[in-house]
């Protein structure tokens, strides 16, 4: 795993808003005395929501000081969950399946795409609309190669629909999550393979169909 380090400039301070506040109070009591440090994650990840999807020092601490903790075992938390980015990012943020399975079915291509229109890993562009970074599986291997974009997946990328993609979202044009080459859920890309024949055989006991002379 790599060395995760907080960003060179920071904001002077974090304060919730008072939506967030009470949410955070009411997440904080639904554990009992002695615990309410178990309420970190959802609340370090409300504070990255709070300030534009990434996590500055100063949110860190103040989460930390809700909960009673050191200020070094919320820094462990954060630096340890690559969930949390400890650097701004752009406003749409993609996450880009590198794992075997995305690798296989042309991640690595994809990769080109958002050097060339975004740049280096973590690097946002000049007008704040992208940045990028690889991460590991994100659970959609079905629908290879992947990315999730801030909260939304989306899934059959290919270098062509990738690239109209982030020039859509750069653009707050509207764009269509999930899979991109119209298939429904996990289903076989060139459509379904099971129940087209009867299971048992054309007289029930005899094996697979085959068409009755």
């Amino acid at each position: 795993m790599s060395v995760r380090r907080l960003a060179e400039v920071q904001p002077e301070s974090f304060e919730f808003t008072p939506e967030n506040r009470a949410w955070a109070e009411n997440e904080i009591a639904k554990y009992p005395p002695g615990r309410q440090a178990s309420a970190i994650v959802s609340l370090l990840w409300r504070a990255q929501e709070q300030s534009g999807n990434w996590l500055p020092k100063p949110a860190i601490e103040k989460v930390a000081d809700l909960l009673a903790m050191p200020y070094i075992r919320a820094l462990e938390v954060a630096t340890f969950y690559t969930m949390f980015n400890l650097a701004p990012v752009g406003r749409h943020h993609v996450q880009l399946c590198g794992t075997t399975p995305c690798a296989l079915a042309g991640a690595e291509q994809l990769k080109k795409v958002c050097r060339k229109r975004i740049g280096a890993e973590n690097a946002v562009t000049v007008d704040g609309a992208l940045s990028w970074v690889e991460v590991e599986c994100l659970g959609a291997c079905s629908n290879a190669p992947m990315a999730q974009i801030n909260d939304d997946y989306y899934e059959d990328l290919t270098p062509e629909n990738f690239a109209a993609l982030l020039d859509d979202l750069a653009a707050g044009r509207p764009v269509k999550t999930g899979s991109q080459s119209g298939r429904v859920s996990s289903e076989p890309q060139d459509g379904p393979l099971t129940a087209l024949t009867t299971l048992y055989g054309v007289d029930g006991v005899s094996g697979p169909a085959s068409a009755k002379k």
